[in-house]
């Protein structure tokens, strides 16, 4: 029997958040899941249609959420439905939303100088990383405010940054995973746009990272 995934699209169209979800529905697809692509938080309120997925992969940057639309997500979640997503379509949403935020594990507060070149360390033999080397990536590099509690799995470290040199020497988590009640959650900031998934590193951490979130 299938997998099931659904991917919830929308906000602030910067990040890409349609694009995005059309280089990771296939990949899902090819992994053995039936993914249901919605572009309406409405889509969290339908119960049935929740607590039948294996995998929820929110791509919603910024916005606002409605306090049913953010229940049923994250009762979902609790449930022990998976959750996975990266950069802003998972770590910048619904500023206001603080029970949304402690789910993820982090929140985005800044990129200093905005899109530059930065190094991704893999600091761990977790599977979602195993076998990985170090990379480089040409985007936003994101200081977050993370909760203690993650389990990081890949760090950056803020060097020669003008615009908030006070940062520089920051050791930051890119990606981590945790959990939420009876549900794995996967993060990883990387992914400012669709084509920074063309880091195969980027690509295979968040394939990796949804796969294992999967209930």
């Amino acid at each position: 029997m299938a997998k099931k995934a659904v991917m919830v699209w929308g906000g602030w169209e910067g990040h890409e958040p349609k694009q995005c979800v059309e280089v990771f529905a296939p990949i899902l697809e090819e992994e053995g899941f039936e993914v249901t692509i919605s572009d309406t938080l409405d889509t969290y309120k339908d119960r049935d249609l929740m607590l039948e997925q294996d995998l929820v992969v929110p791509t919603w940057t910024m916005g606002a959420i409605e306090g049913e639309q953010e229940q049923g997500l994250l009762n979902a979640i609790d449930s022990g439905v998976g959750v996975a997503g990266w950069h802003g379509c998972m770590g910048d949403s619904f500023r206001n939303n603080t029970n949304y935020q402690f789910m993820v594990g982090g929140q985005w507060v800044a990129h200093p100088d905005g899109i530059t070149d930065y190094t991704v360390n893999i600091t761990s033999d977790d599977p979602i990383v195993a076998g990985l080397e170090d990379f480089a990536m040409h985007s936003e590099q994101y200081y977050m405010h993370t909760d203690p509690g993650n389990e990081v799995l890949a760090t950056t470290t803020f060097a020669g940054r003008e615009s908030a040199p006070w940062v520089n020497g920051t050791v930051m988590p890119v990606v981590w995973k945790r959990q939420w009640g009876k549900g794995r959650v996967f993060y990883s900031s990387l992914g400012h746009v669709a084509a920074d998934f063309a880091v195969s590193e980027a690509r295979e951490i968040q394939r990796r990272g949804m796969v294992w979130a999967s209930r």
